[in-house]
């Protein structure tokens, strides 16, 4: 691995954790896990445009496919893997929620793929619209929550965050991803960069069921409300 490459790496994770302890004086009151997630939303805003400026050709988005690593994209991808180190030590100093198994799990393939290809120097094209990929639906991810502290709970706002990061989500990794590691398992990549590649998109695979049954509970849960009204007598009173 170059050595500006493991450079950008450790000041990425201090530049990270320096955010995170940013965000923990100016809302001092929020929870660990609020914190976290504005610089998570801030990682993945930055990395999507990051991405997006390293596309050479937008009709083939992942070209050229099994090339050596531009300057520029391992630059993004130690940026991405330090933002990666940074929030699994946040997982599992956060008391609160710790960290999960499939968490942890996503984690960890996600370190291992990026450090992979740094260490290979190849496949730059192919990890920069990963990450493009997996990062565009963030925001929204985060988004969520933010507003479940803020106190927007069970609201039209926080149900809307939830079916477009559902929507993001589920076009991006089950379109996009499919495609993107077809192409690498054909590509002339080293084997641990296709296992990554299928690691990741199993791993994608799990959680839009999860996104689903999440999305498909909301939306019964929100009708159900609905109907109380009209059946409760104390409330036709109070209309």
């Amino acid at each position: 691995m170059e050595d500006y490459v493991v450079n950008i790496f450790i000041f990425g994770v201090l530049s990270w954790s320096t955010l995170f302890m940013l965000a923990r004086m100016v809302f001092p009151k929020r929870s660990f896990d609020f914190c976290n997630r504005i610089v998570s939303t801030i990682h993945a805003i930055l990395a999507v445009f990051l991405a997006s400026q390293t596309i050479q050709d937008w009709t083939c988005p992942v070209c050229p496919l099994a090339s050596t690593s531009s300057p520029s994209q391992m630059k993004i991808l130690a940026v991405s893997g330090a933002y990666l180190m940074y929030d699994l030590g946040c997982c599992l100093l956060d008391k609160q929620h710790g960290l999960k198994l499939d968490n942890a799990v996503h984690h960890i393939v996600s370190i291992v793929g990026v450090c992979a290809g740094l260490s290979y120097k190849k496949c730059g094209s192919e990890m920069v619209a990963a990450m493009f990929i997996t990062e565009m639906s963030s925001p929204f991810l985060h988004l969520r929550e933010l507003l479940k502290e803020l106190g927007y709970k069970d609201t039209d706002l926080n149900l809307a965050a939830d079916i477009m990061f559902a929507g993001i989500f589920t076009f991006a990794r089950m379109v996009g991803g499919p495609y993107l590691t077809y192409v690498t398992l054909y590509a002339d990549n080293p084997l641990l960069i296709k296992a990554m590649a299928m690691g990741l998109q199993l791993v994608s695979a799990f959680w839009v069921y999860k996104i689903a049954r999440m999305v498909m509970y909301k939306l019964s849960k929100r009708a159900s409300t609905r109907k109380v009204p009209s059946s409760n007598p104390i409330a036709k009173n109070i209309e």
